[in-house]
């Protein structure tokens, strides 16, 4: 499996290493690295297996597709030796937002050592009624079953996506700006572009979220941000693994979509500085 990072690295203060969400791509993160270098920090992404510029493993380029969500630890373990060869000191810092909150969470009980964990909006549970959840399963498990699992769920398609859906119709920014810079990168180069998951993606993200859940949280200290109007992962879920977080503090902030870092100015620099002065406290 054939991976890309990349990043701004260099900082005086050292180099975050930022584990994106389901999508996204590595560019994406350019606003987010121009703020953490003025507060002294280079950063580093990834693009996950199946997004990005990162080998896909379905013949679809726009399904976001895994087979097991412990393959995503394989790419945050390259990832990290990648880092090194770089330069990169251990252990880094983390920025992580949705999907790679999970990929996170995962990491940190197993034992990865970070002095300190940034999360947005981090993928702890699916934004779905329990009658939908149920159902969710029901599909997935089935699809799996009669070998229909690179398939898309039903109403999801490769279309789903920033760059082929209306602003009025999204559900990750409240900035018509912001979203509209997240366009631009995919109308300039079409390959990064990632629409909906298939049945397996939704498979595997639902039985790794049921498995994380009752498990001891991390003594990592960690700093989640989520908005007042998420509808994507299920905000229940962040509240009940932070409350379960005791080094963990929470940032609710009013208005914020899904994409905090990919806010309004305002409500970005917030989330940003918080990430910051966390990394300033606990990085020598």
């Amino acid at each position: 499996m054939r991976l890309r990072i990349g990043g701004w690295p260099g900082g005086a203060r050292g180099t975050v290493l930022a584990l994106p969400g389901r999508a996204e791509w590595i560019e994406k993160y350019g606003r987010v690295a121009a703020a953490l270098k003025a507060r002294g920090y280079g950063l580093l992404a990834i693009d996950w297996r199946g997004q990005g510029l990162s080998a896909r493993a379905v013949p679809d380029p726009r399904m976001g597709h895994v087979g097991h969500f412990d393959e995503y630890q394989t790419d945050l373990a390259a990832f990290l030796d990648a880092a090194q060869d770089l330069g990169v000191a251990r252990p880094a810092p983390v920025l992580a937002h949705s999907m790679g909150g999970c990929i996170a969470l995962r990491a940190l009980m197993d034992g990865l050592d970070a002095p300190a964990l940034a999360l947005s909006a981090p993928m702890w549970g699916l934004h779905m009624s329990p009658a939908l959840r149920s159902a969710a399963w029901s599909v997935a498990t089935l699809a799996r079953a009669t070998g229909r699992a690179a398939r898309y769920p039903p109403g999801v398609g490769p279309e789903l996506n920033v760059a082929e859906t209306p602003f009025d119709d999204n559900m990750l920014t409240s900035d018509p700006e912001s979203y509209d810079y997240m366009r631009r990168m995919l109308l300039a180069q079409p390959e990064l572009v990632v629409g909906g998951p298939s049945l397996n993606w939704l498979y595997a993200a639902l039985r790794e979220m049921r498995a994380l859940a009752p498990r001891p949280s991390p003594e990592t200290p960690a700093h989640i941000v989520f908005g007042t109007r998420e509808r994507i992962v299920d905000a229940a879920a962040i509240r009940r693994r932070a409350a379960a977080w005791p080094a963990a503090a929470v940032d609710v902030i009013d208005g914020a979509e899904h994409e905090v870092l990919m806010e309004t100015p305002a409500i970005r620099a917030r989330a940003i500085a918080a990430a910051a002065d966390l990394f300033d406290a606990q990085c020598p």
